[in-house]
């Protein structure tokens, strides 16, 4: 099997079930299986997607560095995928992994860590 996101397609029938932006991305809210946190957001074209579902690796798209990534290949801190799911507008996809380490590249458990703009009432 082959390491290259790219060469990988994406069945047609779930393909037509999704909604991609102008870009041809469709957002991926990634969330902890075993505690439900939500751990990042990420972006996915057909062929990280399809790579996801034939690997169980989180894959993604960065458009900052336009190319794939997936998740832990250099950093070690690897996406297990438990799940993926469609938002009932298929313009989102959920993917529910086991994080090994830090999900954000800042190395922090989750995206979401560092800047609580509201937070819990007392």
């Amino acid at each position: 099997m082959s390491d290259n996101p790219a060469e990988f397609e994406l069945d047609p029938a779930i393909a037509n079930r999704l909604k991609f932006n102008d870009a041809g991305l469709i957002p991926a809210i990634v969330q902890a299986t075993d505690t439900r946190e939500v751990l990042m957001m990420a972006w996915m074209d057909t062929h990280a997607l399809a790579y996801t579902l034939a690997t169980r690796r989180g894959t993604y798209y960065s458009r900052s560095r336009d190319e794939y990534w997936i998740k832990g290949l250099t950093s070690g801190n690897v996406q297990e995928v438990t799940g993926v799911s469609l938002d009932c507008d298929g313009d989102t996809v959920l993917v529910t992994v086991h994080q090994t380490g830090g999900a954000c590249h800042t190395g922090d458990r989750t995206c979401f860590d560092a800047d609580t703009l509201l937070g819990p009432s007392a």
